[in-house]
């Protein structure tokens, strides 16, 4: 999955996409480069992040999803939102997958969406709230909360009418969890397997990776009251790649970001979401392969 963020505010490449004209550009590139569907999102989720109205959002996605459309006829297109007007509208102009980061917590009726128009449904698991999640208290056990708050949010989507055929998971890296807890789940990440659906992890460029790049442990454990300023190792020796804008990415940290796709992969993962697609795409080969190999008699 290519992430395609249409916001001004976006923490991974700080709006660089925010026009539509280079929304779509980037789109397409991250296709030819690889990516077999385009996450097109309207709405930051970063830490301290705050929401906007359905409306804004439908004002910076729709003429995306709909000039990609026509653009790639066969494109899947997911449209990330928590909101089921939006989804709605965006399902209408092309977007043919609905990627909820709340889980259904926060606008339920996005099932009946789903359901309607037979799209699958990506459950994703979130503690607290984005401007928030990362300032209250972690869980004391991250996967009692993460069993306990897919199972609500799979009960939901059923229970609105979404057949379990069209569900899909995501563990939630980064959102309202510890720097070890996000480890925890890549450790163990084969334990989703119990719910019986496509797994989704999405790791890239999030700042538990960057801290362990840079040499920091698995702490700290308590929450981060101010959010860490993304891809900070530039220049030296392990430079040479570009950030959107032109700002340089340490080659260390993309590596980073390799190793835990990778890792997510040989865990279990059915889809990884990712920004870099072409710098990742090899990573995601080689793991495809080790497990092409497991299967070997």
């Amino acid at each position: 999955m290519g992430v395609l963020n249409v916001t001004p505010d976006s923490f991974s490449d700080g709006g660089h996409y925010f026009a539509a004209d280079r929304a779509i550009e980037h789109g397409l590139e991250m296709v030819d480069q690889g990516a077999d569907w385009i996450d097109v999102g309207g709405e930051s989720t970063r830490p301290g992040s705050r929401p906007v109205t359905a409306r804004e959002e439908l004002r910076r996605v729709l003429p995306v999803i709909q000039r990609l459309r026509n653009r790639r006829s066969t494109l899947p297109i997911s449209i990330d939102t928590t909101k089921a007007e939006v989804a709605e509208e965006a399902v209408r102009a092309g977007a043919s997958i609905i990627n909820d980061t709340s889980g259904l917590r926060f606008d339920p009726r996005l099932a009946e969406v789903a359901g309607r128009h037979r799209t699958p449904l990506i459950l994703m698991h979130l503690r607290g709230r984005p401007e928030t999640m990362q300032q209250k208290p972690f869980a004391h056990s991250i996967w009692r909360s993460l069993n306990d708050g897919l199972k609500r949010s799979i009960q939901r989507a059923l229970a609105r009418g979404v057949p379990r055929s069209q569900l899909i998971i995501d563990p939630g890296m980064g959102f309202g969890k510890s720097r070890r807890q996000n480890f925890e789940i890549l450790a163990q990440l084969g334990r989703l397997q119990r719910f019986r659906l496509p797994i989704l992890v999405g790791t890239s460029r999030k700042s538990f990776v960057q801290a362990v790049v840079r040499g920091e442990g698995l702490q700290p454990s308590r929450p981060q009251k101010r959010r860490a300023t993304p891809w900070p190792l530039t220049g030296g020796a392990g430079a040479g790649l570009a950030l959107p804008g032109g700002a340089p990415q340490a080659a260390p940290l993309l590596l980073g970001d390799a190793a835990a796709v990778a890792a997510s992969i040989l865990g279990g993962a059915h889809i990884v979401r990712v920004h870099d697609v072409a710098a990742i795409l090899p990573a995601v080969r080689i793991a495809d392969a080790i497990l092409a190999a497991r299967l070997r008699p």
